[in-house]
């Protein structure tokens, strides 16, 4: 398969992306958020909030959109909720997946694709536009298009094979210092289709609601989520670490090389590393300077490393700002009834120590603290000069790589 993955150099048509000739209208910038389906949404707005230290930012009511009531007996809250690490309106989502079956029109569980969806932020509104309609041409099937709130940023999402939903966005809300999203009385600019260019500033529009007599303070505030008398860094915070970052997404797949080609020549990720494990060939992809965004692993590993069978997911991760942080988060969670598992660091190249965290619903959260970051020449550190893991004896220390501490920094307080 190894030559079958390298990058294809016929020639192609290019594009202007802000004054950059790139061979699509658009490129991904980062990963931007996140989500599971869920069977158990209290359990799981638990795990993520109370436990992992994820903000709410708005609820939304998937009930409302059920015509026939009588559809939703038993299947437990309606209610799903958007969540932030940081200042962007929701870098995760928990959904009642049980109600989106109905809303599908699919018995319960019947597919094991929990993922909500995967996203990517690309770097304009005209961006999103110009994606809609190449991934037309090139008949990639999209669930949908337009703006959506909460959130209000500008979508387009297109399915992968394995029907994993991604979404191509532009500018989604930045909820500030009071902890506010945005109040409901501004939703009025949502859109269910591709939207006619130029559209007015996010500024604007607050100029606009303000003149309405729209109170902007008025929306969604996150509660508390826990007494906060850990030292962390030389701030106080209620768990002794801090989400700083979300990514990468690990993918369970029935073809590794029809994958590839989806996230290579569709959407423009760049192949990273290919290994193979008890031969099976598993290849991550990268989006910016991060080793990678997303891996690929045949689905046959999903039983051998013994990762629940109901989900296409074997893992998303959530990175810890400091070392020192990963290794309390393991012990504090431990301590709190989560399950921890280990797996294999060769599967999991460009990451040093990590360990998961398992969900109500039996997702494998990633946790860690270091990506390898790819520079200029493209090229990832070989393999021979990577530190060694061992998952059964992390020190308390460890010694400085040449890229400790780079790639994307998290920006504003911890908490």
């Amino acid at each position: 398969m190894a030559t079958e993955i390298k990058e294809r150099s016929e020639t192609r048509e290019h594009y202007d992306v802000g004054g950059i000739r790139l061979e699509r209208p658009f490129r991904i910038r980062r990963m931007g958020h996140f989500g599971f389906n869920c069977r158990n949404v209290e359990g799981n707005l638990h795990f993520y909030g109370e436990l992992l230290g994820l903000y709410r930012s708005d609820p939304i009511d998937f009930g409302a959109r059920v015509a026939d009531k009588s559809l939703l007996a038993g299947k437990g809250s309606t209610i799903g909720w958007f969540m932030r690490h940081g200042t962007d309106h929701h870098s995760f989502v928990v959904f009642p997946g049980r109600v989106l079956d109905v809303l599908a029109g699919r018995p319960d569980h019947q597919s094991e694709v929990t993922i909500n969806q995967i996203t990517w932020q690309v770097g304009s509104l005209r961006e999103v536009t110009e994606a809609t309609r190449w991934l037309g041409q090139r008949h990639v099937k999209i669930r949908r298009v337009g703006r959506d709130t909460p959130g209000s940023n500008w979508h387009c999402y297109p399915i992968d094979p394995d029907e994993h939903v991604n979404e191509l966005y532009y500018g989604i809300e930045q909820v500030g210092w009071n902890g506010h999203s945005k109040p409901r009385a501004m939703y009025a600019r949502g859109f269910q289709e591709t939207p006619s260019l130029p559209q007015i500033s996010e500024f604007r529009e607050v100029e606009d609601a303000m003149a309405q007599g729209i109170d902007i303070g008025s929306g969604y505030r996150s509660r508390p989520v826990g007494e906060a008398r850990y030292d962390v860094g030389g701030i106080l915070l209620p768990r002794p670490f801090k989400i700083v970052r979300v990514g990468p997404v690990h993918l369970f797949v029935k073809d590794v090389e029809t994958s590839v080609r989806y996230y290579r020549d569709v959407l423009g990720l760049q192949v990273s590393e290919e290994i193979t494990w008890q031969g099976h060939t598993c290849v991550f992809l990268r989006c910016n300077t991060e080793h990678h965004s997303v891996g690929l692993y045949p689905i046959a590993l999903r039983a051998v490393l013994g990762l629940s069978a109901h989900t296409t997911c074997l893992s998303f991760g959530m990175q810890l700002a400091e070392y020192r942080q990963l290794r309390d988060a393991v012990s504090w969670l431990g301590e709190r009834g989560v399950t921890i598992k280990h797996l294999p660091p060769e599967l999991f190249p460009g990451i040093e120590h990590s360990a998961f965290a398992i969900d109500v619903d039996g997702h494998a959260i990633q946790l860690y603290h270091a990506m390898e970051q790819i520079g200029w020449d493209g090229r990832p550190r070989p393999a021979a000069l990577r530190r060694k893991i061992d998952n059964g004896n992390w020190p308390e220390f460890l010694d400085p790589l040449s890229d400790s501490y780079m790639g994307e920094a998290y920006l504003g307080p911890w908490g």
